[in-house]
């Protein structure tokens, strides 16, 4: 692994491990024979589940994951695949996100197109093919409290008495291949009415959001709208050479003007992507189409929308030439934004305003969504 993606991997672990330091108020541990704790929360399917929900089942498996975790993310066929495997064995399962979505920071979303409010619960579900419950309890957090969730994923499964057999990690691997299938051998166990032989594990992933986290969003904020905001003059070479991107990063460019007012009300969208990838091998461009003699309304627009990344104004009068050295099979117009893969390749273009929401996941897709992406940029 490059020196460069070895400290930044150390720094994502490092802060995602914050949690694991100092428990909020009114976190309990359980421990091996303890009862599972009572909940009432509501699900992706608009239904509200509570622990007597699942009392016809034999052994209960309690997931607690998120959305915006790469590790989560890293698990979610794999949980999928248990599902379908151990539900006929009489396992009931439940997914439960235990994030506070406003404690979580723009940049822990690098990985994902989604956050943990309950409606990005609800995309994911659908997207992903959840058949089991997906519960949030982002409001209170008194479940993930009750439980002691230390982060995402992190298992606990109960016997027919709902007594805790099993706490810990799915198995010993997000990424590699996986030697030991910790939480497998627990259901196997107890389906063959065995003794756990390994009952809690260490989990990995990332920190439980906790809403005392909410002023580290905040602050984070603050700080970032403090950043310079500045507009150089782009040549057609120069832009020539922007799109045919000879570098590792993705490019995210946007075409805009001060007269579109379309275009203004869109650019806080691509404020929070670049907040979101800009961690990764990401770069967001803005190019304005305003004649030169309006670099100063173009950059006054520019600082008072907070767009703190890489802003061109195009040096000519001439509209053709600008999309012909951007995107020769774009159509004119602004807004317009293409999504460039190093190479020069144009994965996505769009003309008009763009859908905020198929966007970043055009973008988390071609990123990559857990560390394994990581390990090969």
């Amino acid at each position: 692994m490059k020196r460069s993606n070895m400290i930044g991997l150390m720094l994502f672990l490092t802060m995602c491990a914050g949690s694991l330091i100092a428990a909020p108020a009114g976190f309990r541990t359980l421990s091996i024979g303890d009862a599972a704790p009572d909940f009432k929360l509501p699900g992706v399917d608009d239904k509200s589940y509570t622990l007597a929900s699942f009392s016809d089942a034999k052994i209960l498996m309690v997931i607690f994951t998120c959305n915006h975790c790469p590790t989560a993310q890293g698990y979610e066929e794999r949980i999928k695949a248990i599902y379908r495997e151990y539900k006929p064995k009489g396992v009931a399962f439940v997914a439960i996100s235990p994030n506070d979505p406003l404690a979580v920071r723009l940049d822990e979303l690098g990985y994902t197109d989604l956050g943990d409010s309950l409606a990005d619960m609800k995309v994911r579900a659908e997207q992903a093919g959840f058949e089991f419950p997906y519960l949030y309890d982002g409001e209170t957090q008194e479940t993930s409290l009750s439980f002691g969730v230390l982060a995402t994923p992190h298992v606990f499964i109960f016997d027919q008495a709902r007594k805790l057999r099993y706490k810990g990690r799915i198995d010993d691997s997000e990424v590699k291949t996986v030697r030991s299938h910790d939480a497998r051998n627990a259901l196997d166990a107890l389906i063959a009415g065995e003794t756990v032989a390994v009952p809690t594990t260490r989990v990995f992933g990332c920190s439980t959001k906790w809403s005392d986290k909410r002023e580290s969003a905040r602050a984070s904020i603050r700080k970032w709208d403090q950043e310079p905001v500045e507009l150089s003059l782009l040549s057609a070479d120069q832009l020539k050479t922007l799109s045919a991107n000879k570098t590792k990063n993705y490019r995210l460019i946007n075409v805009w003007a001060t007269w579109c007012i379309p275009c203004i009300e869109e650019l806080p969208e691509f404020v929070t992507m670049n907040r979101m990838y800009r961690g990764r091998n990401f770069e967001m461009i803005t190019i304005s189409a305003d004649d030169v003699a309006d670099k100063d309304k173009t950059l006054d627009i520019l600082r008072r929308q907070k767009v703190a990344c890489q802003n061109f104004l195009f040096a000519s009068d001439s509209r053709d030439e600008l999309f012909d050295n951007l995107d020769q099979k774009s159509a004119g117009g602004v807004p317009y934004t293409v999504f460039i893969a190093p190479g020069g390749r144009i994965i996505h273009r769009q003309h008009g305003e763009i859908d905020p929401a198929k966007l970043k996941r055009t973008i988390a897709d071609n990123l990559g969504r857990t560390y394994a992406s990581r390990l090969t940029q």
